[in-house]
C-alpha cells in the first residue's frame, strides 16, 4: 500500500528548517515495522499541497502499532501546519511506491475516477482506502524532470524531489 502525507507551512521562511527535521522525521518513520520505503517532494502547482511525503507500508494496521502511534506525525511543527493543505490518505494499488530519482518528477493528479485524458503520462491509478479520503483516485506517474517541466497542464501536478528514495535499511 501506499501512504501519502501532505502539508505546507503557515511560515515559509521556515522552510529550510522544516527540510532538516523531515529528512530525520522519514528516517525515523522507517523504523517503524511494516514501513518500507519514504521520500519527500515538493511543487509549487496550483491547488496542490506544497509537501507530499509518500511511504511503501505493508497495510493500515501499520497505524495502529503502538510505536508508529508513539513517532508518528509533525511534532513541534504542528502550529506551523496551514491546514488548507494538510491531508492523509492511504491507497492501494502497487505494494511498493514508485522509486523518483534526483533527475525525474512524481506526477500526481486527484480524480473521482480513472482519467483516459492522462493516458499520455502512463498514471498508475491508487484508489483511496483510509484515513482523510481526500480524493477517490490518485494517479500517479514518474516522468523525466526535462519532460515534466514541458507539462504545462493545469490538471496535474509536478512534485520534485525533496529528499532520495529512501528504505528501511537508509532509517539506521
Amino acid at each position: 500500500m501506499i501512504f501519502m502525507s501532505q502539508s505546507g507551512l503557515t511560515d515559509p521562511a521556515r522552510s529550510s528548517a522544516w527540510d532538516a527535521w523531515y529528512v530525520e522525521h522519514l528516517r525515523t518513520m522507517l523504523t517503524v515495522s511494516g514501513i518500507h520505503s519514504a521520500q519527500r517532494f515538493s511543487t509549487d502547482s496550483r491547488g496542490y499541497s506544497p509537501s507530499l511525503a509518500m511511504y511503501s507500508l505493508d497495510g493500515a494496521e501499520v497505524f495502529n502499532d503502538p510505536y508508529y502511534l508513539s513517532v508518528r506525525g509533525l511534532g513541534e511543527w504542528q502550529p506551523l501546519i496551514d491546514r488548507r493543505y494538510y491531508r492523509r490518505n492511504l491507497f492501494s494499488g502497487p505494494d511498493r511506491a514508485p522509486v523518483v530519482g534526483s533527475g525525474s518528477c512524481l506526477i500526481v493528479a486527484d480524480r473521482e475516477r480513472e482519467d483516459a485524458a492522462l493516458s499520455d503520462l502512463a498514471m498508475t491509478w491508487l484508489v483511496c482506502v483510509g484515513i482523510d479520503r481526500s480524493t477517490p483516485m490518485r494517479g500517479i506517474a514518474v516522468l523525466d524532470g526535462a519532460v515534466a517541466a514541458r507539462l504545462g497542464r493545469q490538471d496535474a501536478a509536478v512534485y520534485r524531489p525533496v529528499t532520495a528514495y529512501m528504505t528501511s535499511s537508509d532509517a539506521g
